[in-house]
């Protein structure tokens, strides 16, 4: 996995008005049909991965710079502009119910991709895993109610958002699938918050690796054992280490400093021991689980670092500009005509390049590079 990240934004109800919303679509599809043009459909995905660029698209489009309706906003806009027919890619995935329709999505536009049954399935597999990464094997807080893929033939890309109501905020998840897919260690690479949150359960990170690996021993244990782990665990002054040890095993407890978080005990365990039927040879194959949640999850790795003194990382693993102001007057009203004069720009150099002529997108690109070396925000 790579050129990913996560963003924290305060979290807002709002929505983007009609008036704002036509215009983000008509500025917004020349400057994707310009990417696609210069680099083709993964040339889009790899941007919308990335976290800044996302961000700054929405501000390029006069949404709230700092708002989790960036996030929604931006994805109802991008489902409006791009078309498999016409870009190369399937827009699955959205805010709320639309989030849980990955697959339907997908069925629906199959076949403008040439995408067989096994192609599907293999991405559906994919968008679970990484749902249930950022909601149960990153333990930061935040319920996901937004997620969103982009699919092109050879790659894709996935934006994800949840919500923290305690703090009132929201925090975006990027996932971009070019290079390896290795979604256990470290996988969120480029990361921006306000603030970082104390005893964050990441058993993504590569200091995770043990504790994953103890973790996955422990299910060949059974349901009845870790479940009476747990209650030990959970009474832990009032037991000894004897309960904690198989025969002859010498292994010393460590004190653990976050055994106040609260461990569930109402869990699914019955998903445990189908688990242990399976025989699961990676921990990813544990996440696929149906009712292996973030409790389940915790548990394990409090036991795990409990009794084999492998634990888990406890660090939380969690940067724009405006062209034309923003929806809320920030830094300044959003100039309509601005958007609508860079949008004709944009769309006349796309038909001169249909005809032949490339030199008002190629005066495009090096605008983008003179400002790139002598300005830190760049406009594409």
């Amino acid at each position: 996995m790579s050129k990913v990240g996560i963003a924290t934004l305060p979290l807002h109800h709002s929505k983007a008005p009609y008036w704002l919303l036509k215009r983000m679509v008509m500025l917004g599809k020349p400057i994707l049909k310009i990417i696609l043009e210069m680099e083709g459909p993964g040339g889009i995905i790899h941007r919308l991965s990335d976290t800044f660029w996302f961000q700054g698209f929405a501000c390029l489009l006069g949404f709230d710079w700092h708002s989790s309706g960036c996030t929604t906003v931006l994805g109802g806009v991008l489902k409006q502009i791009i078309t498999p027919e016409e870009f190369g890619l399937i827009v699955a995935g959205g805010k709320g119910k639309n989030s849980k329709k990955v697959e339907e999505h997908l069925i629906n536009n199959a076949k403008v991709l040439d995408f067989s049954e096994d192609d599907v399935k293999n991405l559906v597999d994919i968008s679970r895993l990484v749902a249930k990464i950022d909601n149960a094997a990153v333990q930061d807080g935040f319920k996901l109610y937004h997620h969103m893929m982009i699919i092109s033939e050879s790659q894709w890309g996935i934006v994800q958002q949840g919500y923290d109501l305690t703090v009132r905020k929201a925090r975006r998840y990027h996932w971009y699938s070019k290079d390896s897919c290795d979604f256990l260690n470290d996988p969120h690479a480029d990361i921006h918050s306000e603030k970082l949150k104390d005893h964050v359960l990441n058993m993504v990170s590569k200091h995770s690796e043990e504790c994953r690996k103890a973790s996955m021993d422990l299910i060949s244990e059974g349901a009845k054992r870790i479940k009476r782990y747990l209650f030990q665990l959970k009474n832990k002054n009032q037991t000894t280490l004897d309960d904690f040890m198989n025969p002859g095993c010498s292994i010393k407890v460590k004190p653990i400093p976050h055994l106040n978080m609260p461990i569930p005990f109402n869990l699914k365990w019955e998903s445990l021991d189908m688990a242990r039927e399976l025989a699961l040879s990676h921990y990813t194959e544990l996440l696929k689980i149906q009712g292996v949640g973030p409790g389940m999850i915790r548990a394990l790795a409090l036991i795990s670092e409990f009794i084999w003194g492998a634990p888990p990382s406890w660090k939380d693993p969690a940067k724009y500009s405006f062209a034309h102001g923003g929806k809320d007057g920030i830094p300044y009203p959003v100039q309509l005509h601005r958007m609508e004069k860079n949008a004709s720009i944009l769309e006349d150099a796309l038909e001169q390049a249909k005809l032949g002529k490339r030199e008002k997108l190629q005066a495009l690109k090096r605008l983008h590079e003179f400002k790139n070396n002598n300005y830190p925000i760049a406009l594409f």
